[in-house]
Order: structure tokens, then sequence, then C-alpha cells
């Protein structure tokens, strides 16, 4: 990206949207956004308090009976002048993603984005019900969908322009209003987002955007005005926040964290298993479907850790995120660092498995920024504390396996079920796993579209959430069947 420092720090807008309003100053006061690639401050926010949080909320409410009458072809049109705007401004949210999350620059972001905004329109105005005969009595039974009201969308920081299409979109489209609360480590995108919606001709109070900490986040998921909430996060906050909706009842729909398996047979396309097995550097490693623990049958375990190798020393770049030849940045903040730096201390320290690439911090002209090279252990004990947690990092987890059933066993073994990955050419064992595996989404023989795919259901099980997003199943977490008898 050929701009100055200057000119790419200009497109990071601020700024809470609160109905027809942007307010810049509140007295919650400001929080400071630190670059990931070089642990610098770069731009302050405004922070939404209670006040705000009910200006949100009000502003939402009072859209929502226009908004939900809207004809359904007038709100096609609205949310494919969005999808068309999020295309067009590729270049300057691709710009805004590397600086607020540190991921190489790229105007995929804005691509995928645009996608579910484009799909979830072509849905506004097919929404129908059906009609059903009596089973006692003489009468016509018809059922109405209805949106729920005001969603509370909260997403999270890697990748905020994508979470922009999966959440806010099929919300829009059923005819809900939106309090969307930005994730304070990437928070700039969502102030770009906002003015584009307006820009796009979306009536004020449809879309609010705040932006803050755990507080601003509680006050939001409290709130007796919000009829859903849409999470997309960590399990440990979604723990937080499903308690505190507990106290309206108010329901959720969760995309929540993976420690997803990637099972490779020794009949599988090894030059590929070995392309997939890097995957788990993309987005910094910061990805919730990444497959992070891999499972080698023994005859191919030397060779394919060998390829990987092989393939992270010569493929995976590290550095700055505007540098062209940059292919995995820095991961999100200092702490995030340093808690990913402690965990693969402790599995070192109690022997969970043996480092055998990465594991320390990068220094030189990286050592500002919160770079974590690719790291690799193999040997691993599937019960230790990096095989079992969502590091949300670079590391892979690498153990062994003897046949079909110790590899299913193995990759069930964790309270995550959001994706998994089998590498085999025996198609009949390829289907026999996709049925045993304790996964939302499996992959055969490669990754399909996942979270990218508009048109495919995503979600998890287990502790990995509930609820989808995409397809017509994602758009119908966002409404509510009314039964109507009439008696004739």
């Amino acid at each position: 990206m050929a701009i100055s420092v200057s000119e790419r720090v200009s497109l990071l807008e601020t700024g809470l949207l609160l109905g027809d309003r942007w307010v810049h100053e509140t007295a919650a006061g400001t929080m400071d956004h630190t670059n990931p690639a070089t642990g610098k401050v770069q731009k302050s926010f405004p922070v939404a308090g209670r006040v705000e949080i009910e200006e949100a909320v009000a502003a939402a409410r009072a859209a929502f009976p226009a908004w939900r009458d809207w004809r359904p072809d007038e709100r096609r049109l609205v949310l494919q002048r969005i999808a068309h705007l999020i295309g067009e401004r590729g270049e300057e949210f691709g710009v805004i993603s590397a600086l607020e999350g540190g991921g190489p620059f790229s105007s995929r972001g804005s691509s995928v984005a645009a996608s579910w905004f484009d799909y979830y329109a072509g849905w506004a105005d097919k929404i129908d019900g059906s009609v059903y005969r009596p089973y006692s009595s003489r009468g016509l039974d018809y059922t109405l969908p209805e949106p729920v009201g005001v969603v509370a969308v909260i997403i999270t920081w890697n990748g905020p322009i994508g979470f922009f299409g999966m959440s806010v979109a099929p919300a829009l489209a059923a005819g809900c209003c939106v309090v969307l609360k930005a994730p304070e480590l990437a928070p700039f995108s969502s102030s770009t987002f906002g003015r584009l919606c307006l820009e796009a001709g979306l009536p004020a109070g449809v879309l609010n955007i705040v932006t803050g900490g755990p507080e601003c986040g509680d006050a939001l998921v409290r709130h007796p005005g919000i009829d859903k909430i849409s999470f997309t996060g960590g399990t440990a906050t979604a723990r937080i926040i499903q308690a505190a909706a507990a106290e309206s009842l108010t329901p959720m729909v969760m995309e929540l964290g993976g420690k997803s398996a990637n099972i490779v047979f020794e009949d599988a396309d090894l030059e590929r298993a070995t392309v997939l097995a890097a995957r788990f550097t993309n987005a910094n490693g910061q990805g919730c479907s990444l497959p992070t623990r891999l499972l080698l049958q023994d005859s191919i375990h030397d060779r394919i850790v060998d390829q990987l190798l092989l393939h992270l020393q010569e493929k995976v770049v590290v550095g700055d995120p505007f540098d062209p030849r940059t292919t995995m940045g820095p991961v999100i903040s200092e702490v995030a660092c340093e808690r990913i730096l402690s965990l693969i201390d402790r599995a070192r320290d109690d022997g969970a498995g043996k480092v055998v690439l990465g594991g320390e911090r990068l220094g030189g002209d990286l050592a500002e920024g919160f770079f974590v090279p690719p790291t690799v252990f193999v040997n691993v004990n599937n019960s230790s504390e990096i095989a079992q947690n969502e590091i949300f990092g670079p590391v892979l987890s690498v153990l062994r396996f003897s046949d079909e059933d110790e590899a299913v066993a193995l990759a069930n073994d964790t309270h995550y079920g959001l994706a998994a990955y089998v590498q085999t050419n025996d198609i009949s064992r390829g289907h026999r796993l996709a049925s045993r595996l304790e996964a939302g989404n499996v992959h055969l023989n490669g990754s399909g579209p996942g979270p990218v795919s508009p048109s495919t259901p995503f979600g998890g099980i287990k502790q990995s959430g509930y609820g989808r997003q995409g397809a017509r199943v994602g758009l119908d977490e966002f409404l509510h069947t009314k039964n109507v008898f009439v008696n004739l």
C-alpha cells in the first residue's frame, strides 16, 4: 500500500452512532488504540457509558416500527447499496484492518462482507410463512415470520469487517434494528461501516454503533430493550454475557471458540495436506475455526512434520502488514502476546510436547510489535493445556494416531466443537468420520468455504456456541414465528 503512515492513520474514523448523530465526547472518556505491529498508540476513540447505551437502544426501538414495515423490496435495495459501497471501499477497509488488527494488508474482508450483504439482500423480499390444515376443526391456520426486534450485535476484533456481513446483514434483512458494539481492540472499521450504511440510505436508528470495554458490553446485554443478542467471541466472555442475559431471559446466538482437529490419513494427498496443516498461521493464528491440532497417522507422521516445517520456513513471512512480502503479522495486543508466550513456556516446562519451530517472541526490527512466530509442538499430550485450550495465536499441536477409531477419539476429546478437517482419499472413510466427529462443520480433503460463504450454515456445538450464521437458518435467528388461526 503506497501511502504514507499519516495518510493511513487519517482513515481511522471514530465516533459513536446514536440514531442520527455522531458522538465524539462522552462522560466515560476515551480509550487508546495501540497498533499491534509497532506497539505504539495510534489514535484514541470515545467510550460509550450507560447514557450512550440508553440513547442507542432508544434510537433502535424508535426506528423499529417503521423499518419492520418497510416494503421488502425497498429493504433489499438498501442492503444491496450497502454491499456495493463496501465492495467499492475495499482498499480503505484493507488499510483500516491492517492498522487496527495487524493482519497483512488485503481487501478480502470487504469482499466477504459485501458478499454477505448481497446474499441477505436477496432474502429480504422472500421471507414467507406457511399454511397448515387444522387437526381437529375447520379453519385456516397460517404463520407469520416477524423480526425479533432490537438486536445487540457484539463482534470480536479478529476480522470485524467480515462480521458486519455475518451478523448485521441477516438481522437487517429480517427487519430488525441493531445496536452494534464495536470491539475495543479494533474499533475503527465499525465507524467507517456506520457512515457507509447511512450513505446507502439506511434510516437513522436502524443501525447504532457503540464502542467500549466490558462495562459497555455489560450495560448493553442487560438492557431490557434488547430482544436478542448475537455474540461472536471467546467462551469465557460468552459465559459472562449469558449470565447477564439470563436476568431478562434474552435469547442469544453465539459463535465461539474452537480447537479444531485436522486428521491426516496415510492415503491422503500429502502435499495438499501439508499446505492445509499450515493454515493455523492464517489471521496471525487468530481464527476460531483454524486447524490448530494436527493428527497424523503413524506411518506418515515424520514425513508430514518435515514437510510442514519446511513449508513454514519457506512460505510464511512474518513482518510489517503493509510489506507485500508479509504473509503473517503480529497478534492483537501485548496482553495476547504475553499470554501466548506464557502458555508456550508452561507447555515446555510441563513436558506437554516438544517445540520444533518458533516459541520465542521475535526481535530485531519487529521487537516493538507483538510478533509471535509460527510455533509447532510435536509429541503433544492431548490432555495437556496446549492441546485442550484455544490459544488464539500461531501455535500448532501435533499428535499421532494409529487407526480411525483412535483419530476420532482424539479429535472429539475436547470441550469445543466448531470445526474438524479430514484428509483421506477413502471417500467412505471420509463420510464415516463426518458423521462421527463432534463439530458443527467438517471439511473433507481441504477446507470448505466455512464462515466466508453466506450460503452455507456455520456454527458450533458443545462450548463452541449455538445457533447458526449463513444460509436461511442464519436469517431465522432474527425471526420469530407467529401462528394465526381463523375459525371458518
